[in-house]
C-alpha cells in the first residue's frame, strides 16, 4: 500500500493530502513527500476549500459526502481524510494515483 494511502482496520481508508487552493481545476497531481498532492479551485477561506475537498472525494470515489470525513489540518495544507466504506476497488483505484 502506498506511504498517503492505509487501511484503518475498520474498512476504512486514510489517505494523507498535501492541498493546493485557488487552483485553477480540482485534480490530484501525484506525490509530495508522503502525501499525496491536490489542487484544490475553492479559495482557503471560510471552510470553503475543506467542503470542496470533501465533495471532490466523495465524487471520486461514488460515495456520499457523509462517507468523507476531515480528520485533521482543517487550517493547514497537509490534511489526513478518512474515507469509510472503502471497497477493494476503490483502494485499487487510489493506488493507481500514485
Amino acid at each position: 500500500m502506498s506511504v498517503w494511502l492505509r487501511a484503518d482496520g475498520t474498512g476504512a481508508l486514510v489517505l494523507s493530502l498535501h492541498i493546493q487552493p485557488n487552483a485553477k481545476k480540482t485534480e490530484f497531481v501525484g506525490l509530495h513527500g508522503e502525501a499525496m498532492k491536490l489542487r484544490l479551485a475553492a479559495p482557503p477561506v471560510d471552510g470553503k476549500a475543506n467542503a470542496a475537498l470533501i465533495a471532490f472525494l466523495a465524487d471520486f470515489c461514488a460515495l456520499p459526502k457523509s462517507a468523507v470525513t476531515l480528520v485533521s489540518g482543517q487550517s493547514s495544507r497537509a490534511k489526513r481524510v478518512r474515507i469509510d466504506a472503502a471497497d477493494a476497488a476503490l483502494q485499487a483505484r487510489l493506488q493507481a494515483l500514485g
